[in-house]
């Protein structure tokens, strides 16, 4: 099982790993909710190395990117990040992607890192002559730094951070940085891609400035609190974005792979709905546990507790959607328990 190029920093850390997308990761440290907590409070460091990444280049980078991705990269610029999604001609997400718009002709793409491989083959294939698609991600190191005070933490290491959503290069180590304003927390902050040989130096960096060593389990509860979706769980090919309440991210203003399916979909009506929810109690609803609300039936798809709330919050598809006034009910270990509807972020930002 292939792992981080800096797992021995992890392990002066006393990590525990596990498996994520066939990568063996730090899943924490201290704990998740102190990781959490060290997140929402003040700044942590995340390895994000086993995420996909991979570049297009060449004057038919724009027109593949397009085609491929439901939102459309041209409705922004160089030098800015977007959120979006690669579709099946059936309308399913076949996974959700951040894109870097680096130089003019020059973008990556960051898919999940479970689904690079197909991704990056996709990709390959449409690209016109010319178009060049290569991998990053085996030469590479992705580091998300994260939290109200992550910007000038970044700042004081890189000696820049990048805004919102924005794409900025500098030189750091021995070579070059490639960072964007972008994670997956619902916090301020960016994530940092350097070569490989500059790994290791760049996180003891981080951390020495102050960042809290954080594993991917208190990321997962991060994302949920804000009610992002994992792809997998909340998101594959059976569900679309519209399903998902998802459709900003979708640009009809373009022609798409997936566009025809999502399109008759939105004409007719939608079969299940996402929905957020919480739940009294520290006791977590669990992805699979059942929901009900009157006719509407269904399953958790993701669910912990809050460690900023104290109680559960979850999200899950009831199918048909379900109607005004319904009161939804989830079944916890047997018992059919009330929950609260609630239109995600659970945590307001």
């Amino acid at each position: 099982m292939p792992t981080t190029p800096i797992r021995a920093n992890h392990e002066a850390l006393g990590a525990r790993f596990t498996d994520f997308g066939g990568w063996e990761m730090p899943l924490q440290y201290e704990g998740v909710i102190a990781e959490h907590t060290a997140v929402r409070s003040g700044v942590g460091i995340f390895d994000v190395t086993h995420l996909g990444r991979f570049e297009v280049s060449g004057p038919g980078g724009m027109a593949l990117l397009q085609q491929m991705l439901c939102n459309d990269i041209g409705t922004v610029e160089p030098g800015r990040a977007q959120y979006t999604m690669a579709l099946t001609e059936q309308g399913g997400v076949e996974d959700d992607i951040i894109v870097w718009w680096v130089d003019p002709e020059r973008f990556w793409v960051l898919p999940n890192g479970v689904n690079f491989t197909e991704m990056m083959e996709r990709f390959a294939a449409n690209a016109a002559p010319g178009t060049l698609v290569r991998p990053l991600r085996e030469q590479t190191v992705l580091l998300a730094v994260q939290g109200p005070e992550a910007p000038g933490l970044i700042e004081s290491v890189l000696g820049s951070a990048p805004g919102r959503f924005r794409v900025a290069r500098g030189n750091w180590g021995t070579d070059w940085y490639v960072a964007a304003g972008t994670g997956y927390t619902g916090e301020r902050g960016g994530e940092i891609c350097v070569a490989e040989a500059d790994g290791p130096a760049l996180w003891d960096a981080f951390v020495a400035a102050g960042a809290v060593p954080c594993g991917l389990g208190a990321r997962d509860t991060l994302r949920l609190e804000m009610g992002y979706p994992l792809w997998g769980q909340d998101l594959d090919e059976t569900i679309t974005p519209l399903e998902a309440d998802l459709e900003w991210v979708v640009d009809w203003d373009h022609e798409f792979v997936g566009r025809a399916a999502l399109a008759a979909q939105r004409d007719r009506g939608l079969d299940k709905q996402l929905v957020g929810f919480t739940v009294a109690g520290r006791r977590p609803p669990r992805p699979g546990y059942e929901l009900r609300a009157g006719a509407s039936t269904g399953e958790i798809s993701s669910g912990n507790y809050s460690p900023v709330l104290g109680y559960g919050i979850g999200m899950g598809f009831l199918s048909p959607p379900i109607t005004n006034g319904a009161e939804l009910e989830v079944s916890m270990r047997g018992t059919w328990t009330p929950a609260q509807v609630v239109n995600p972020p659970f945590v307001k930002k």
